[in-house]
């Protein structure tokens, strides 16, 4: 039975007794320090825990996780975990870059990996996603569901990371309708900007009020407000990172699939057969990386015609054809302003 470690306020929390007694299994012994936002945010942590847990359930072999409640304790979680012969230790989320940085360093002989940020050292796995991939994909499907010519854009924390969503998102928009309208709002500027579903239902609402049904989030638990909020009110929201469409059967035109249960996955079992691989890592359509998720809850959304354009347009994706601007490549967006 693995044992989730509960994080606590203040530094003193993180002893070693919190961590508990090593894993039964000498070959591998997993960890997992999660974003801000908790391991149930239903989006992007989730991800992360749904990988270990497929993991877990084929092997028998558990894993520890942490949940940090501030941004200092995730630098004393990997050292508690380094220190206790834990590895690999993943590290959620481009935030725990400086002090995986650090840690890593400390522990040459201990196997690291993260997402969303890369780490040039050679102990650390470093995963990276083509989100503006599957946005393009979304946007187009906004597009094609819209009535009113105009879709939204609700992110999180204001980083550079984002605003590739929304780029990637804004692109597919205007390949199917390019008049279109694209409103973009970031939540804040701060962690807490992941957080905040009362703030992300407010922006959702003022989109609406502007004229979109149809409002796409990247926002890690913000986004459950953005979602809600476009429920209520009569319109479509599109999920982000795991498979979303659930939250509101009917309500959720889809979810853009950011795969980082499958990099999970894949991390654990290949440290386990002994092929652990450092370096960068990127994972895009062509690598079953980012996707959209098609399921009961919002398949009396979806036309055949739809299906078949995003289809053909992930095909041209990766083959070459169709070539999606990453924002940030040059901090530019060509289909809207950001």
């Amino acid at each position: 039975m693995k044992k989730t470690i509960t994080a606590l306020l203040g530094a003193t929390a993180l002893t070693l007794a919190a961590f508990g007694p090593a894993a039964a299994q000498e070959d591998v012994r997993p960890a997992i320090i999660y974003d801000l936002g908790g391991k149930f945010d239903r989006s992007f942590n989730e991800g992360v825990f749904n990988g270990a847990t497929r993991f877990e359930e084929e092997t028998g072999i558990d894993f520890r996780e942490f949940e940090p409640q501030n941004d200092a304790q995730r630098e004393q979680a990997m050292r508690r975990f380094a220190e206790q012969g834990f590895e690999p230790i993943l590290a959620v989320g481009f935030s725990q870059q400086s002090a995986l940085e650090r840690v890593a360093a400390e522990f040459p002989e201990t196997d690291f990996a993260i997402i969303d940020s890369v780490v040039d050292l050679p102990n650390v796995a470093s995963y990276v996603f083509k989100e503006h991939e599957g946005s393009y994909l979304v946007g187009m499907l906004a597009a094609m569901a819209s009535e009113s010519d105009t879709v939204g854009f609700v992110g999180g924390m204001d980083i550079p990371l984002i605003r590739k969503f929304a780029c990637g998102y804004a692109q597919g928009v205007k390949a199917v309708a390019p008049d279109a309208e694209v409103l973009v709002n970031m939540t804040g500027t701060t962690g807490a900007a992941w957080n905040d579903p009362v703030r992300g239902g407010e922006l959702t609402r003022s989109q609406i009020e502007q004229g979109a049904d149809v409002i796409y989030h990247a926002a890690g638990g913000t986004g459950i407000g953005v979602l809600r909020a476009a429920a209520d009110a009569g319109k479509l929201g599109i999920g982000v990172d795991s498979n979303q469409n659930m939250l509101h059967p009917g309500s959720v035109l889809t979810s853009m699939l950011k795969r980082v249960d499958n990099a999970t996955y894949q991390l654990f079992t290949a440290s386990r057969a002994g092929e652990f691989e450092p370096g960068v890592q990127v994972l895009g359509l062509a690598e079953g990386g980012v996707g959209w998720a098609l399921d009961e809850n919002n398949e009396n959304l979806i036309t055949q015609e739809m299906k078949d354009a995003v289809a053909e347009a992930e095909r041209q994706i990766i083959a070459g054809e169709i070539d999606v601007h990453d924002y940030m490549t040059d901090s530019s967006c060509p289909a809207v302003s950001m």
